[in-house]
């Protein structure tokens, strides 16, 4: 349902928001003409609750916020994953973390991993993007595209040597942006966070051109630089994936901005120095934004905002949990679009939405079929986006079968249909149920209340991960 509203009403009206489901449709609705220019901005780590458009009054997040009054805003966006490879990787190919084997973020805990006092072992994933998928780079390159890349990658891990892991020279090539359909990538390697925000980054193909210099102000620059490139090569079209570091660790931000959060230290700004990189964030996309609307670009231009999954360090309530839990506090995420002329201004939407379906819907707006090597787990967006046409999906699905960075999460996969959604874990067999429309915070369980649906939900759940051959944690012998 997308409704007219006052951005800054949004969490007044959010628990009121009905919860409708998405559909596949909108993959024959090609238009004629010259495809539009896309500009897909991902953050890292950025919580559902972490712009002030989505309700933090303590953050200052304005360009963020005047793309969601130019646009439309989703309450109920989902990440693929609660953590970042998985969801890149969702990204790039359209196809579920299951479906792919990437479900935990590059590196992660060695192979065969069994966290001290469980009998789990969690299965092998692929830490890499293999070359042989086909990427959104790659079919809009073909497509005629000028495709750039800026920011964290984070889908090139290489395997190191058993006998001496610390080697600077991989085992294994990396398979950075440029070998995955981009014309140009700035910053893209497999690190899934800077050494440092602040220049010298020490990041291998991005070098300080000043002292001190920001990392998302320098990464900013290369967008405008490289938005302008594609209209001095013959006005081209053009794929601009700027997928920010921020607001990954390390915690660090200009030192104006941190004094000005530490004046408003408390619910909303835990941390300052956090709260700071979200604003220098929001400010870096001004200037990427402002450029396109000076060059006349911005009835031309698809822009897409979203996170790979939830917080770090932020309070998420009225979530529960953070990055790396299949509650909503992991996985919900905030997601903005706009498209001049096509999307109706200060708009919301309670449709779910999910990583996969970004993918479909960037083919669909330029006119392009998935791959036939690939295996759509997403659907477009367009009708919804254009006019308001609700989607027929019934259930969105996630799979996280391997522990986070912090080790404090349960194995398990779930499954989001209208209001309901499960959880099933893979220690006990256990399941959960929530009512999302009646308890966002995930605080009643109704497994025990309401058996059928959660049978319902559970043999749905199951017959996805059959479908998708999820790997699935095995007990230690």
């Amino acid at each position: 349902m997308i409704k007219k509203t006052a951005i800054n009403c949004f969490m007044a009206s959010l628990v009121a928001l009905s919860v409708l489901s998405a559909t596949a449709s909108g993959q024959d609705s090609k238009k004629k003409g010259k495809p539009p220019n896309i500009v897909l901005i991902m953050a890292d780590d950025l919580g559902w609750k972490d712009l002030h458009c989505y309700g933090n009054e303590k953050l200052d997040t304005p360009n963020l916020d005047r793309l969601a009054e130019q646009g439309l805003l989703f309450t109920d966006a989902y990440s693929a994953a609660p953590v970042c490879t998985p969801t890149r990787a969702a990204l790039m190919t359209g196809e579920s973390p299951a479906r792919l084997n990437i479900t935990n973020h590059a590196g992660g805990h060695p192979p065969n991993f069994q966290k001290p006092g469980t009998d789990l072992i969690t299965p092998i994933w692929l830490r890499h993007l293999p070359l042989e998928r086909v990427t959104l780079a790659e079919q809009l390159k073909q497509a005629g595209y000028a495709t750039g890349f800026v920011g964290k990658w984070h889908l090139s891990h290489r395997s190191r040597s058993k006998s001496n892991p610390d080697q600077d020279q991989p085992t294994e090539p990396e398979l950075r942006p440029e070998h995955q359909g981009f014309d140009i990538n700035i910053g893209g390697c497999r690190f899934g966070g800077p050494p440092s925000y602040f220049s010298p980054y020490k990041i291998p193909n991005l070098t300080g051109k000043t002292e001190g210099e920001y990392l998302p102000d320098r990464c900013a620059d290369e967008c405008v630089r490289f938005i302008k490139s594609a209209q001095e090569d013959g006005n081209r079209p053009f794929f601009l994936c700027w997928w920010n570091y921020s607001v990954h660790y390390p915690f660090e931000a200009p030192a104006d901005l941190i004094a000005k959060y530490e004046q408003r230290k408390g619910p909303g700004v835990e941390n300052p120095t956090y709260a700071a990189m979200i604003e220098g964030m929001d400010r870096s996309i001004g200037k990427v934004i402002t450029a396109i609307d000076q060059q006349g670009l911005g009835e031309q231009t698809l822009v897409i905002f979203t996170s790979d999954n939830g917080p770090f360090a932020a309070n998420v309530q009225p979530l529960r949990a953070e990055k790396g839990f299949l509650y909503e506090g992991g996985i919900r995420v905030p997601m903005i679009v706009r498209w001049t002329g096509r999307v109706s201004p200060s708009t919301q939407t309670s449709t779910p939405a999910i990583t996969m379906d970004i993918h479909a819907t960037i083919l669909d707006a330029a006119n392009l079929n998935a791959d036939p090597s690939n295996t759509p787990d997403g659907i477009s967006l367009v009708p919804l986006i254009e006019n308001g046409t609700e989607p027929t999906r019934d259930s969105i699905f996630f799979h996280y079968p391997n522990y986070a960075f912090h080790k404090q999460n349960r194995l398990g996969s779930a499954v989001r249909s209208g209001d309901y959604k499960l959880i099933l874990y893979y220690d006990d067999d256990s399941i959960e149920l929530y009512n999302l429309k009646d308890d966002i915070s995930e605080s009643n369980n109704l497994a025990d209340k309401l058996p059928e649906k959660a049978q319902q939900l559970r043999s749905e759940l199951e017959a996805w991960l059959k479908e998708t051959n999820a790997s699935r944690p095995r007990r230690a012998n």
